[in-house]
């Protein structure tokens, strides 16, 4: 009986290169930016009176005054507002420069945590940031949009596995998730993560001072928002990990 020919491998130099997607986010991260841009459409509908226009920024906006005053005398937007903010933009440049950093940074999140967790960590961020803008400007009668204190959370919460490698190895951002989740020490002793704190430090304390780097200068950036997102994100992110946190060791074991 003659032997069967074994198939024939194609050449790896002749197989056809697979196709990688320019763009590879988790649907919830997709839903995510979807949501924005519908809400950004109907603020900006050519139709809109000035006066339905005060009504949907008043009622969705976040706005210290209320907190101010008793909760049993006014409406229950003071319930709602702390997350709607977070979906309101005030212009082309801020939903674009919040849309590209929310991939960037929500992507890796989310695929760590799942979409419900990153639902939840959407919200509390968001409440978190409000609410320490809301100490700072205690009573202030001005409005707090935008996602960008959901967005620095998100950059926190990054900070805590995204960055570093637990081996010395460096892994893409599409696998960054994978990577295991550092302690709050350690991830200071990152030279990775500090140097991008400081940048985010800097980048903010640029802006307290009137010191617009993009987007529309006439618009006021609410930095303590920022601050009170990305504290959120770093401090608590273990919360919302559904992988334990593996400890580095310095030294090598020796098998005896």
């Amino acid at each position: 009986m003659d032997d069967a020919e074994p198939p024939r491998q194609e050449p790896e130099e002749n197989r056809p290169p697979q196709r990688v997607p320019a763009f590879n986010l988790p649907p919830v991260i997709l839903a995510s930016l979807g949501l924005l841009i519908v809400v950004f459409a109907i603020q900006n509908l050519p139709w809109w009176s000035d006066d339905t226009l005060n009504w949907l920024y008043f009622t969705f906006s976040f706005i210290p005054a209320r907190y101010a005053f008793p909760l049993s005398q006014q409406g229950l937007e003071w319930l709602w507002t702390p997350v709607t903010y977070s979906l309101l933009h005030g212009g082309i440049e801020h939903i674009v420069f919040n849309g590209l950093w929310l991939m960037v940074f929500a992507a890796p999140v989310a695929r760590r945590i799942g979409a419900a967790r990153y639902v939840i960590f959407w919200v509390l961020s968001a409440a978190a940031s409000a609410f320490l803008h809301a100490a700072i400007y205690w009573g202030d009668q001005s409005l707090l949009i935008g996602a960008s204190g959901v967005v620095s959370g998100l950059m926190g919460a990054a900070c805590r596995f995204a960055f570093p490698a637990m081996d010395g190895r460096r892994v893409g951002m599409r696998q960054a998730h994978l990577n295991p989740r550092l302690s709050i020490p350690a991830s200071l002793r990152s030279r990775t993560v500090v140097a991008y704190i400081v940048m985010w430090i800097v980048g903010n304390a640029l802006v307290a001072f009137g010191i617009t780097i993009v987007g529309d200068s006439a618009q006021p950036v609410a930095w303590d928002a920022h601050i009170g997102g990305f504290l959120f994100g770093f401090l608590l992110f273990s919360l919302f990990d559904r992988q334990p946190r593996i400890e580095v060791e310095n030294s090598t074991s020796s098998a005896e």
